[in-house]
């Protein structure tokens, strides 16, 4: 299991890695650049959620046709989950584009916010957008190989984009050398061109090495069966992320309503935070691998404990985590703005708070993260779905609106309100888990990719993981 791990938590690692070199240059550049890519993410993060269930689906069943020894249909599932979501991701880019301004719109901003703050992030999104085949280009990539049981390539293609990135944010922000100076669309340009390069070399390793599936160009012809069947897989992940978004986007409007200071604090908290989330979910997907590959031939009892042992792992490894937040916030906060930037001291101070408050939520971010790597390794797509859903919008949402704007805690309500979501995610979910109905592969052993085992009984009308 930490064979399967450790790479991918670099991956994620590296992935932070993106978000804080652009929160590190444009915090030199302003305190408003940094509010604006805070605003921003949330909608991006929709809009890719929409195709993002569908790459989790590829690497379901990748992963469980492996353990079914069944090579030609993870090579299958590989081509035509890429080539299903890199032409879905040109669609749902040019829509983005289009649509920047409107979703925008409908944040209740601050006066100030709506003035300074918006605009900046229009010009960030609107940028974005266009790259987004690129971006999921390696998504598919990453998920694929994962599923195989391969997470060591993905991370070194991560690390090669991820520097190329670092690089070249400061001179497309600032205008460096020969480059003309772009500010906040700078870093949006340099973010795609990186995952640009990760997506070439990603497709490379696919067609001309033995590292991954098997797959070759005839597989790329588009196969109904089988992308019905990722679209069903799919289909509930794909809701599952989209949720999580618009709930990040209900979150993220109620924010709005706060000053820049406030917003920009809970943008950089919420990107350090995510530095928590590396462990989690670097043992989240392995643990989906391992569910996979296991249910895949039908070795129940490896599976579950693969599961327990990852959740107590996590959530050693997070206590530990959690009180060196809670201990020194401010110190990391502060590497990440100028001393001179607009309301840099305000957002220290917000942000300081934020993640201390935070911190008691650590143990169970790992807990609910495994366990939902768990049921989605099983192919219980659904299962993982609604428990995300009651993580946001029952455990979070609501709760921020309560603290925040009924009981008049202003921003420590928020804060609060965003720490009681796992809490309660991670409580539902190892309540379930210990039903014990998750434990049921969706592909058979030496099924071939023309066979059509799933059926009405099958992950998209099962019962249990409703």
């Amino acid at each position: 299991m930490i064979t399967l791990a450790w790479p991918i938590i670099v991956i994620q690692l590296l992935q932070v890695a993106y978000n804080l070199a652009d929160t590190f240059w444009l915090g030199q550049l302003s305190g408003n650049a940094v509010a604006a890519i805070s605003l921003a993410f949330p909608l991006v993060f929709f809009i890719i959620s929409v195709g993002g269930g569908f790459t989790t689906a590829g690497s379901i069943l990748v992963a469980q046709f492996t353990g079914a020894d069944s090579e030609g249909s993870a090579g299958k599932v590989a081509a035509q989950t890429m080539g299903f979501v890199v032409s879905m991701s040109a669609v749902l880019g040019v829509v983005g584009h289009l649509v920047t301004g409107d979703m925008l719109a409908l944040l209740p901003a601050d006066a100030e916010t709506a003035a300074v703050v918006i605009p900046l992030a229009a010009e960030y999104m609107e940028v974005f957008f266009l790259g987004m085949p690129a971006l999921f280009g390696f998504f598919v990539f990453s998920s694929l190989m994962r599923g195989y049981g391969n997470t060591k390539t993905p991370m070194r293609v991560m690390f090669v984009s991820v520097a190329l990135n670092v690089v070249l944010d400061p001179f497309l922000i600032f205008g460096w050398w020969v480059f003309p100076e772009m500010g906040i669309a700078g870093a949006a340009i340099a973010t795609i061109f990186a995952r640009f390069v990760a997506a070439v070399i990603g497709v490379y390793v696919l067609f001309f090495t033995s590292a991954g599936p098997d797959v070759s160009l005839p597989q790329f012809v588009p196969d109904v069966s089988m992308i019905s069947r990722i679209v069903r897989v799919g289909t509930p992940s794909a809701a599952e992320q989209s949720t999580s978004a618009l709930a990040m986007i209900t979150l993220t409007a109620m924010v709005a309503s706060f000053p820049p200071a406030v917003v920009g604090a809970f943008g950089l908290g919420n990107r350090l935070i995510s530095l928590v989330f590396l462990p989690a979910m670097g043992l989240g997907r392995a643990t989906n691998t391992m569910v996979g590959q296991n249910l895949g031939a039908a070795n129940l009892d490896r599976a579950e404990d693969a599961v327990w042992l990852a959740a107590k792992f996590a959530a050693g490894v997070l206590l530990v985590i959690a009180v060196l937040a809670a201990i020194f916030p401010r110190p990391v906060v502060a590497v990440f703005l100028s001393p001179g930037a607009e309301n840099a001291a305000a957002i220290i101070d917000y942000g300081s708070t934020y993640v201390r408050i935070r911190a008691v939520e650590f143990v169970f971010i790992g807990i609910l993260q495994v366990l939902l790597g768990a049921f989605r390794g099983a192919g219980n797509t659904k299962t993982a779905m609604v428990i995300s859903m009651v993580t946001l919008w029952l455990g979070r949402v609501p709760t921020v609106y309560l603290f925040a704007f009924v009981l008049g805690w202003g921003a420590t309500g928020i804060w609060v309100g965003m720490a009681l979501g796992n809490i309660t995610g991670a409580i539902v979910a190892a309540a379930w888990f210990t039903r014990g109905t998750w434990k049921e592969a969706i592909v058979d052993a030496g099924e071939e990719p023309d066979e059509d085992v799933v059926d009405e009984a099958d992950v998209a009308d099962d019962p249990d993981a409703a």
